[in-house]
């Protein structure tokens, strides 16, 4: 066997760092509305090289989007024509847990968390709680995120992307398409 890591290994979540979703506010040390500097500086203590970003052609609503990732952290982030963070994705290999309301919500198989969400907005208002965005991907409205896929070998994990209240009346179009499509 090998001893090194491999292109569609999982990192366990024992070896992730453990994250708290602050729904519209942020995930972990990062906030919504942060310049990409202040990005680096949040993650400058954890990782050597806490981002590279780039700029992007304009997005759907015409927004000029910088691009910013974080390989060390399995982290990527989208920011606005003004260069404020407006969303975070987290790699499903590699990036940290984040929890909202005590359930993880990275690296999990797609179905078991959208039967969570599809429960969390039963005591709440259906209708106004759970939507699917792009290609059927569950949100929840109250939390802020889409769980999006991405690929580990034969299988998907959910890949969830983090996004500020402004982004709930549509989030599809908040984002650049290649927030959406399966890593």
């Amino acid at each position: 066997m090998f001893d090194r890591w491999g292109v569609w290994d999982v990192l366990p979540d024992s070896g992730r760092r453990r994250w708290l979703l602050e729904p519209f506010e942020g995930v972990g040390p990062l906030r919504f509305g942060m310049r990409p500097e202040e990005v680096t500086a949040a993650l400058g203590a954890l990782v050597r090289n806490p981002q590279r970003h780039t700029r992007a052609a304009l997005s759907r609503d015409r927004y000029s989007t910088v691009k910013g990732e974080c390989w060390g952290l399995g982290l990527t982030f989208y920011y606005g024509r003004e260069e404020r963070l407006r969303g975070i994705s987290v790699d499903a290999l590699k990036g940290p847990q984040v929890y909202a309301d005590g359930v993880a919500l990275v690296g999990r198989t797609p179905s078991e968390l959208e039967q969570w969400i599809v429960d969390r907005a039963g005591i709440r208002e259906p209708f106004s709680e759970l939507f699917y965005a792009n290609l059927g991907e569950p949100g929840s409205r109250s939390l802020g995120v889409v769980i999006g896929v991405q690929r580990s070998g034969d299988h998907l994990l959910t890949r969830p992307v983090f996004l500020p209240a402004e982004a709930m009346d549509a989030p599809v179009s908040f984002l650049p398409p290649e927030a959406w499509t399966i890593h």
